[in-house]
Formats: C-alpha cells, structure tokens, sequence
C-alpha cells in the first residue's frame, strides 16, 4: 500500500510541472526577474550559485536584494544552505490538503512564474518544493534550484507591492526582514518542515498509548517522583544562521543530571 501510494505521489508530483503551459515549464534559469515598475533585471542560476558556493556576489540583481534582505549577505547565504529533515509523503499531503493551498497562495503573493504571473503560482512553487523533498531534506538554495520556470519578484502596477508573506509572523524584525524575497526564502523551509503532515497509516494503532511525560531526572520533593516538564521553543541555531528563529514548540527532553539539588 505504501509503494503504490509513493507511487501516486510521484506521479502527482510530475504532473504539478506538466500542469505549467509550455512556455512556462521550458525555462527555468532565472529565479529571479526583479521587476519594478518599467524595469526587469534578471538575476540568473548561476550567480546565485556562484554567491551560495564562494560569497561572491557578481550579479546586480543579487546584490540588490541582499542589501534590502534585512540580513548580511554571510546571513543569507548560510540561511540558504542550511537543511531539514522533510518526510515526502507528510510535506506533499500538507501542500495539497486546503491549508497547503491557502499557505501557497499566501506565500507568492509577489514572487510567481514570470510569463504567466499568479495563475500557476501555487503549482510552481508546491513543485519546487515536493521535488526538492525527493531526498528526505529541503532547503532555500534546493527549492529554488528545483523552480520549473523563470519567476519574477513583481512591483508594478499598484498591484503587486514586491513584498513576501515571510512565514515566521513575529519572528522577523523590521520590514525588510518581514517582507523581502531573500528572507523569505531562509525562512520557507523550516516553515514546510513545521507544517508537514505524518502518514495517517503509521498513526494507526489497536491500543492508545498513555500519555506522554516528559520528566526531570531530578524528584519532587513532595512525592519523590519525576517531575513533569514543559514544552520548549526550539531556537535555529546553526553556526551563522540569523539569531532568534522560535518557528515551533517541541517536547524538550533534558540531558542526564550530574546531580540533583
């Protein structure tokens, strides 16, 4: 039953790209096309692996969006970089149930393929993502590298402002932090790591289990039992990584104590 459902999957995950009209789904070495008003300046595959791998920044599109990023340009490329243990199967049921779709849309409000703007913008970026997830790990740099068209970041018109919906509401500070491309992409894949769905076939069970109790080594002074502990918020901590990322709460297991006091 797995197989054959990992097998839909896959198949759903093909036809996400296939969905794009033809001249959509043939280029895709532009991941950013920086529009704003009149002007275009197409920032291409190459200069952002060039900046991801050396540091080197040689495109002016790339360094534009850094300087606005809310971050140093050492912040950014680490954010980009840095990994998640995704499941595939929980991260495609999340951006295919009604939520994952509400959380698309709201997350390319401004950034979307660039010939045929907000109209497949959900399909670009849900492929992006799940094709990205094939290995069992995500990050900023390999969904955009996995992007199946040219997408452009668009402020024209009085109807696209250029401003990203940066997942972590509360998290960033300040409007570039909260609002712009780049930050927006360091902040993504911890969000679809967040979000992601477990398999309803492993939650299954004959007998529920108790609850869980998550103890102190250390007894209470009362009863002389464990004492339960709460929940706490897990901080990004990467070497390097931008400071301060509480995305979600996990059970907080502590670590043997020397002793007890």
């Amino acid at each position: 039953m797995i197989k054959s459902l990992l097998a839909g999957l896959f198949v759903g995950a093909a036809l996400t790209s296939s969905a794009l009209p033809v001249s959509a789904a043939v280029d895709n070495d532009l991941p950013v096309r920086w529009n704003t008003g009149g002007a275009v300046w197409s920032t291409n595959q190459g200069a952002v692996d060039t900046y991801l791998e050396t540091g080197d920044v040689t495109d002016r599109g790339l360094q534009g969006g850094l300087q606005n990023s809310g971050w140093t340009a050492d912040e950014v490329r680490d954010g980009m970089k840095k990994t998640y243990d995704v499941d595939l199967i929980g991260v495609t049921r999340f951006l295919y149930s009604d939520e994952g779709v509400k959380f698309l849309k709201n997350q390319s409000t401004s950034y979307f393929p660039y010939w045929s703007m907000n109209t497949y913008a959900v399909q670009a970026l849900r492929s992006a993502i799940i094709e990205d997830a094939r290995d069992g790990e995500i990050s900023s740099a390999g969904i955009m590298t996995a992007l199946p068209t040219d997408m452009r970041l668009a402020d024209f018109c009085g109807t696209y402002t250029g401003a990203q919906n940066v997942c972590a509401e509360g998290r960033c500070q300040g409007d570039a932090q909260c609002t712009s491309l780049l930050s927006w992409y360091v902040f993504l894949p911890a969000c679809i790591q967040a979000n992601q769905m477990a398999d309803p076939v492993a939650e299954v069970r004959t007998t529920l289990p108790p609850p869980l109790r998550w103890l102190s080594p250390c007894p209470s002074a009362a009863s002389g039992e464990p004492r339960p502990q709460g929940l706490l918020q897990v901080l990004l901590s990467a070497p390097g990584y931008p400071r301060g990322f509480l995305l979600f709460k996990r059970p907080w297991v502590p670590p043997p104590a020397a002793g007890c006091g």
